[in-house]
């Protein structure tokens, strides 16, 4: 058996694989103000299109997630040291960032609201950073990390249901769609409950999805990874359907919401879910073909910044909702009709991933511990400072690339 599992090649173009994801997230964050104010604007499709478009990012991080979780456990034996060190890594490299950068972004929204000024209420502030913390609401974007946190905890649970069902595993795509729409539905015609996008289960479907890949990569593989001229004629049009049918429910997905936002020609509420499900369900394996072909291709300069992109995706998305706060505070007053208004936005989205990048470069290379506040420290910026606890690192990087030591 351990023969059978160190056999499994290690997959380091999956870092590509985070960093569009990381650049969908930025898009969509960055336009978020824009698809509001410039409503009047000439460029106004455009603006729609980038924040419609790109909302692949967020479920194609669940769904690498759980590719290299059951990519890097499925074939191993589930022991009570596999899930006490799988729960220890997760605690000190997922937890504990999200923990710190929630203490961080809630003083942050108290200065926002300008709180700060003014005597404090210690207990009620204690139960409104707590009330949020175990909801993903310390600020927008945490909602992420604390739906990963779900799914870090029924992983075990998972695991042992697919290795010991074949069945399970043969349907786990239906299975996890009709799950997460049973919710979808529930929730729409019953249960009412407004955040349901902070729960795991509105994104079942992306989590089994990579669970089916991962545990079939070998059969999936070739195809993936090879070019469309080295395809065979089955591969070609698996891969001219898959294509095709992304660019149509994505373009559905960015239209029903462009007439929307701008004519208010509102629709079942079931038709902008089913679409944003598809889109981004076809998007999650767009870029799993995509991240092959371009890790495979010769353009060196271009993997070489994807990937340390990548490696630095996790702590990206923790700090670059600060640089869009700055950076909205100086919009020196642009009409957003106006040409230089666009140019403006799409700053936001270029220097958060600069700034960003720079930033959390610097901390991890220079800062003892940076691990705690931003997680995994690639091994290219670590310096002789004393390494964080290691729970199995040798096991945990096969499907995290060169340096990654847990899943993101």
């Amino acid at each position: 058996m351990e023969a059978t599992i160190n056999s499994r090649e290690r997959l380091p173009q999956l870092d590509i694989y985070r960093a569009m994801a990381i650049l969908g997230v930025l898009h969509v964050h960055a336009t978020s103000f824009a698809t509001v104010e410039a409503v009047d604007s000439r460029f106004y499709f455009m603006i729609n299109f980038i924040n419609i478009f790109f909302k692949y990012g967020t479920p194609s991080f669940i769904f690498l997630s759980s590719f290299v979780l059951f990519y890097n456990y499925y074939d191993r034996p589930l022991t009570k040291g596999l899930i006490l060190n799988f729960y220890k890594r997760r605690l000190l490299f997922i937890l504990l960032p999200y923990l710190l950068i929630s203490i961080g972004y809630f003083g942050v929204r108290l200065y926002q609201n300008g709180m700060l000024s003014g005597p404090l209420d210690g207990s009620a502030l204690w139960a409104d950073f707590w009330h949020r913390l175990i909801t993903g609401k310390n600020y927008t974007h945490l909602y992420f990390v604390f739906i990963s946190l779900q799914f870090y905890i029924l992983f075990p649970l998972f695991l042992l249901l697919f290795k010991s069902s074949k069945f399970l595993v043969r349907w786990a795509v239906p299975i996890g769609l009709l799950l997460q729409w049973g919710f979808i539905l529930w929730n729409k015609y019953d249960l009412k409950f407004v955040d349901k996008g902070s729960l795991a289960i509105s994104y079942m479907a992306y989590y089994v999805l990579g669970a089916y890949l991962a545990i079939h990569y070998d059969t999936f593989k070739a195809w993936l990874s090879s070019s469309w001229k080295d395809q065979t004629p089955r591969q070609k049009k698996g891969t001219f359907i898959l294509w095709v049918g992304w660019l149509a429910m994505g373009l559905s997905h960015v239209l029903i919401w462009y007439e929307a936002r701008l004519y208010s020609n509102w629709h079942d509420s079931l038709w902008y879910e089913g679409l944003w499900n598809m889109h981004t369900m076809l998007s999650a394996l767009v870029l799993m073909q995509l991240t092959n072909w371009l890790f495979n291709s010769d353009w060196r300069m271009m993997k070489s910044m994807l990937i340390r992109i990548g490696e630095l995706s996790f702590a990206i998305y923790l700090v670059h909702p600060l640089w869009l706060a700055f950076y909205r505070l100086y919009d020196f007053n642009l009409n957003p009709v106006t040409d230089d208004y666009l140019i403006w936005v799409y700053g936001g989205m270029v220097t958060a991933l600069v700034i960003s990048a720079i930033v959390v470069q610097t901390i991890m290379k220079y800062m003892p511990g940076a691990w705690m506040l931003l997680g995994s420290v690639p091994k290219s910026l670590k310096s002789k400072m004393p390494s964080p606890p290691k729970g199995n690192p040798k096991r945990d990087v096969r499907a995290g690339g060169r340096s990654r030591s847990v899943d993101w």
